[in-house]
């Protein structure tokens, strides 16, 4: 208790310590500056990396609810405020057989922050937008970093950046309302597996019966060559068409039918909601403490938005009986906690053929020692057959650290078998 209290009051003064008056954005047009003010302050090394349940994740949370305070959204989380507290049990995290009562771990008290935007018409249908905003901390777990040291991992573009869209789209529409209420939400315990936004749906503070849809900012912050990648078209008939006429900017949209994957809009899809998940592709600083403010390409971030912004605006002239949820084809795994040895290889989230593709591969890393190259397919690890990136998940925890085993993957359309040392 005295710990949980000593959390809370730490919080509250780096926050009234960070945000002064004319620290708060007030800009009612989406800006390039904006969203690097907001990464600048969230991925900041006095945050710690806002891993969930610590005290930098309270004043993460507490600067998002400052926020929407300023920018008019009504409260939407617990007893009038914008939080809603959930418990993390961290013998569950270390040991998913274990009882959701065992003691033997550590409880600690995280929070989703929800703000609400009334619309001007009378409908109860609303539009939900959301984002994480934790992080790895000191990477303890979920790190792909080869420094056995704890280091401080910032998460600028994971996921700080989503974070950002969410408070930039918050202070757009409330300058801007529309006719449609609109729920924001950001979520903790994404890096700990989708925890936050499973509690929220199990728990919602707005009726879910009424969502129209659930858009998703995950990684949003390093686009390269106007490349936007968004899952779930295929969760609803007209995503298609809807992100194709917003597509004003002339951005290479990759438009996946995928309504499930491993980030947040997952627990809305199982609700049976129309998702979309908007991501900018992974790159060689996931999960590592290199994701720093300085590489986040702020007007892709803003093109990005520009984009959200014109979905949203046909989403609210549209009501439920014109976004049918509909199940989408090759529904993929809710949850795969990774727990074996790494590749060092960074996947293509993009690709929709069987196997796992490589897009990059780390220096000195097994899959660079291995001689794996970027567009390598991997098809089967140990023996193991590898369909997708989750059986590829699945394939590595079987497996040890230090331990020989064999790499079957295709290159320029021929199968080859590798020895590999992990």
């Amino acid at each position: 208790m005295t710990k949980y209290f000593s959390i809370l009051l730490f919080a509250a003064l780096f926050v009234s310590c960070s945000i002064s008056e004319k620290d708060k954005i007030t800009t009612t047009e989406i800006s390039d500056q904006d969203v690097l003010s907001h990464i600048s302050f969230l991925a900041a090394d006095e945050m710690r990396g806002r891993e969930a349940g610590t005290a930098e994740e309270a004043a993460a949370a507490n600067y998002i609810a400052d926020l929407f305070r300023s920018y008019g959204l009504d409260p939407a989380g617990d007893d009038g405020t914008y939080f809603q507290e959930f418990t993390i049990n961290t013998a569950v995290l270390n040991n998913p057989h274990a009882s959701a009562t065992d003691t033997s771990g550590e409880k600690r008290l995280s929070k989703n922050v929800a703000g609400l935007l009334q619309g001007t018409g009378d409908s109860d249908e609303v539009i939900i937008i959301g984002a994480h905003y934790d992080h790895l901390g000191m990477g303890s777990f979920g790190s792909l970093s080869s420094s056995e040291e704890p280091r401080i991992h910032n998460g600028a573009d994971d996921n700080a950046s989503g974070t950002a869209g969410v408070l930039e789209l918050a202070e757009y529409f409330a300058a801007n309302r529309p006719e449609t209420d609109i729920l924001f939400l950001a979520f903790s315990g994404e890096e700990m597996g989708l925890l936050g936004s499973q509690y929220y749906v199990d728990n919602p503070t707005v009726e879910l019966g009424n969502s129209l849809a659930m858009i998703n900012m995950d990684m949003v912050g390093r686009m390269s060559n106007g490349r936007l990648m968004i899952f779930g078209v295929a969760t609803t008939d007209n995503w298609e068409s809807i992100l194709t006429e917003a597509n004003t900017d002339s951005l290479d949209l990759d438009l996946i039918p995928d309504g499930t994957g491993a980030s947040d809009h997952t627990s809305f899809y199982y609700k049976d909601i129309p998702v979309l998940h908007y991501f900018t592709d992974t790159h060689a600083d996931y999960h590592k403490p290199s994701d720093d403010t300085e590489w986040i390409n702020a007007d892709g971030q803003e093109q990005l938005l520009g984009h959200l912004v014109r979905v949203i605006e046909q989403l609210d002239e549209m009501d439920k009986d014109q976004l049918v949820f509909t199940e989408a084809l090759g529904e993929q795994q809710r949850r795969v906690t990774m727990k074996g040895p790494t590749l060092g290889v960074l996947p293509d989230y993009g690709y929709d053929g069987e196997g796992f593709r490589i897009t990059g591969v780390s220096d000195g890393e097994a899959a660079d020692r291995a001689g794996l190259k970027d567009g390598d397919i991997i098809i089967n690890i140990g023996g193991m057959d590898v369909a997708d990136i989750y059986k590829y998940m699945e394939a590595l925890n079987q497996l040890e650290a230090g331990q020989q085993t064999s790499v079957t993957i295709i290159r320029n359309g021929e199968e080859l078998t590798v020895d590999l040392q992990l």
